[in-house]
């Protein structure tokens, strides 16, 4: 349903500098950007999965995922108003009944409320940690040293972490990356990740009639269908066929190190379904948000089955022996060789692919996905999901309505991946009914001859927005984002 909205005001942020087409004599542009909790219940099977590997009660699984589901909006309305003061957040307790968002700002600790929320002040922003992460990996990419695998942003001790097994090469490789010392922390260590080749996820895939590898989750990409995994899976033009050995389709993109990823568009055998295998059944995938660190999580793998554990930390760079991937999630879940590629998932909501890692499921391990919202947006793909609904109509009364859909953090410019002219000055008005639950944002773009400007925004913490904007003429457009949470929705608007 559309909800009220408020006007914002203009501002004046350039978002991109692009390529000027050939005509008119004041040159046309050409072109070049939120997650809220799944309400639906939980399938028996993850009940059990949760039960089983956290030790917990079906009760407890229960009220764990309506608990991550309740406090995921909230720690999204908390994060945008700390600003450049947030410094991460966890959830904690069997239940996930407690949120604490960290802070370097003492006096912002007012702002952080609501039923199981606390604040904690620390010393390191999260994009201070972050940047001292970055040095981390600016140096790996060149000189990662095989003692220490893995370094990572720990929202929880506020530190970058760099496990090792060799303390004096992990100094060594600090100070040369010249990340701040103060926000680095070495732990030893004896992890050894690997990456799981011949593994298989959701559903098993074999790649030349050799290796096999697992779906992560499937995707279109206009009429064609297919499905990402993992990149160290295959290479570029590669060919696949499934878990019957029937002919399936081929590699359209890869990139593995630095990132984990791939895509395979299928031929007509195939048909992109919403659903992750679990143990025999199958789990509806209805969006992609994004779970909070501490938050539980499963895996699909045919080699090992069904398992869960948590979010352990998000930005994470691990080394393998082929060379260092950034910006993985680092999960206590276990997994083994039969296992890349496969499908990380919380509640309903879509995460990652398997990458790779270290342990077994008989004593325990440690395990990374690559995650799936930036597949997606790398390669303009959509998550196949469950449901099917038509987009939003709460729009109405514009000259032009235009409707489509977005993956959580991905953007759309309208109308129609295009612009339009204003010949004259005059007033622009829009209207975005975006999904429930979600967090989209709306923002109105003028030309100014080199550029795009945001000239108009509305980006409050809910789905829809109203932007007014009185302009003189020109080429304007709108840019619809996914702040958090996936969905159709429609865009209805005028111009002068």
């Amino acid at each position: 349903m559309l909800r009220s909205r408020a006007v914002i005001a203009a501002c004046a942020l350039a978002t991109g500098v692009l390529t000027l087409m050939a005509t008119p004599a004041t040159a046309e542009p050409e072109f070049s950007g939120k997650a809220a909790a799944s309400t639906v219940k939980p399938l028996p099977g993850m009940i059990q999965a949760l039960q089983r590997d956290l030790g917990l009660t079906a009760e407890q699984a229960e009220s764990r995922l309506l608990n991550e589901a309740r406090l995921a909006s909230v720690e999204t309305k908390i994060r945008k108003s700390l600003g450049g003061g947030y410094a991460g957040s966890w959830l904690s307790g069997p239940t996930s009944s407690t949120l604490t968002i960290a802070t370097t700002d003492a006096a912002a600790t007012s702002s952080v409320t609501g039923a199981g929320v606390q604040a904690k002040v620390v010393r390191h922003s999260l994009a201070s940690l972050n940047a001292a992460k970055d040095a981390l990996d600016k140096a790996g990419a060149t000189a990662a040293p095989k003692s220490s695998p893995v370094w990572y942003v720990d929202v929880r001790t506020n530190s970058v972490v760099v496990q090792t097994a060799d303390p004096a090469d992990a100094e060594s490789f600090i100070a040369a990356s010249g990340a701040d010392r103060g926000a680095v922390r070495v732990e030893l260590s004896s992890e050894t990740p690997r990456t799981f080749y011949d593994l298989r996820g959701g559903d098993a895939y074999y790649i030349n009639n050799s290796a096999r590898c697992s779906i992560g989750f499937p995707i279109t990409k206009g009429t064609t269908q297919g499905f990402v995994s993992a990149g160290h899976c295959g290479s570029t033009g590669n060919s696949t066929t499934g878990y019957n050995q029937v002919s399936q389709g081929t590699f359209q993109g890869s990139s593995f190190p630095t990132n984990d990823y791939s895509w395979v568009a299928t031929n007509s055998n195939w048909t992109a379904q919403p659903w992750v295998n679990q143990n025999g059944g199958n789990l509806q995938v209805t969006g992609s948000t994004v779970a909070v660190e501490g938050a539980s999580i499963c895996r699909s793998g045919s080699t090992t089955g069904w398992h869960c554990g948590t979010v352990q930390q998000r930005n994470t760079s691990v080394t393998y022996s082929q060379g260092t991937v950034y910006e993985v999630t680092r999960t206590n879940v276990c997994a083994e060789p039969g296992d890349s590629g496969g499908s990380f998932i919380s509640g309903s909501q879509a995460q990652g692919v398997t990458s790779g890692g270290s342990g077994n499921c008989t004593s325990g391990g440690t395990t990374y996905f690559q995650p799936v919202n930036e597949i997606l947006s790398v390669y303009g793909l959509t998550l196949k999901t469950s449901g099917g609904n038509p987009p939003p109509t709460g729009c109405s009364g514009y000259q032009q309505t235009v409707s489509g859909s977005l993956s959580s953090g991905a953007s759309a410019f309208q109308p129609n991946n295009s612009y339009y002219q204003s010949t004259v000055s005059g007033t622009h008005s829009a209207c975005l009914d975006g999904p429930n639950g979600t967090d989209f944002d709306l923002y109105l773009q003028k030309w100014n001859g080199s550029a795009w400007v945001d000239v108009a925004s509305g980006t409050t913490s809910g789905p829809d927005e109203t932007v007014t904007y009185s302009g003189t003429s020109g080429y304007y457009r709108y840019e619809v984002h996914a702040y958090s949470g996936s969905g159709s929705y429609t865009l209805g608007f005028s111009k002068p």
